[in-house]
């Protein structure tokens, strides 16, 4: 049983780390609904 089944999320991926499509398709297969995602850059 996933810990993310059924959850709502919001994804904020770093530019120079993970972005956010990455870990949006990773946390999908977990079973959770992303809600909004993106890709940020932290200066």
């Amino acid at each position: 049983m996933s810990l993310l089944k059924d959850k709502k999320v919001i994804i904020i991926g770093d530019r120079d780390g993970i972005p956010g499509p990455a870990i949006e398709e990773v946390v999908k297969t977990a079973g959770a609904d992303v809600i909004y995602s993106a890709t940020e850059c932290f200066v």
